[in-house]
């Protein structure tokens, strides 16, 4: 096996899905955006969430609205329903792993709130119970995923979006799910701060 050639391999498939989500993914990122700094706008908040590596793209959010994008700002309300291990092992301990997220929910969101639901294939059920508490909340939702988009998809309503990274592989979907998180962020900014 040819180590160069197999990383050759990975930035060309990188590139490639990158190439395909900048025409796919352009209108629903704008739109999500347009969601978010209306929510912030009239006192909403971001709540976000996932599994895995889209727990660390839901708490990178996170960061970057509660701190800062690459612009100083105020810091933005958002919080990231999987960084409170106490409170996830809670609910797991107490109900089932599959509540986690949804047991929060009830918890923090009102009405007008955007929930950040990431999950690279659509099929966690703690993600998709979320996106339930989520609209019995009234919330808004964003749902970044890949693949066909999963039982999440289903889930979704008319008004919601969708940024559904164009991949199968896991690995790709979530290089692209951060590339996605980091032009929300830019788009969140713009929109609040100007060009």
């Amino acid at each position: 096996m040819d180590l160069e050639q197999r990383l050759n391999q990975q930035f060309a498939d990188h590139m490639e899905t990158v190439s395909e989500a900048a025409t796919r993914l352009a209108a629903p990122i704008a739109r999500a955006s347009v969601m978010m700094v209306e929510s912030l706008l009239q006192g909403g908040k971001i709540l976000s969430c996932g599994n895995g590596g889209a727990a660390s793209a839901s708490q990178h959010f996170v960061a970057k609205m509660v701190n800062r994008y690459e612009r100083e700002r105020p810091g933005l309300p958002a919080i990231a329903l999987n960084s409170g291990g106490s409170t996830m092992t809670s609910v797991a301990d107490e109900l089932s792993y599959s509540q986690v997220f949804a047991k929060q929910l009830g918890a923090l969101g009102q009405p007008g709130d955007v929930l950040l639901a990431i999950s690279a294939t659509g099929q966690s059920e703690n993600i998709v119970l979320a996106v339930e508490a989520a609209i019995e909340r009234q919330m808004n939702i964003v749902a970044l995923t890949g693949c066909d988009g999963g039982r999440l998809t289903a889930k979704l309503r008319e008004h919601d979006v969708e940024i559904r990274v164009p991949a199968d592989n896991i690995a790709r979907i979530q290089e692209v799910q951060l590339l996605a998180i980091h032009c929300l962020c830019d788009l969140i900014d713009t929109q609040l701060l100007g060009g």
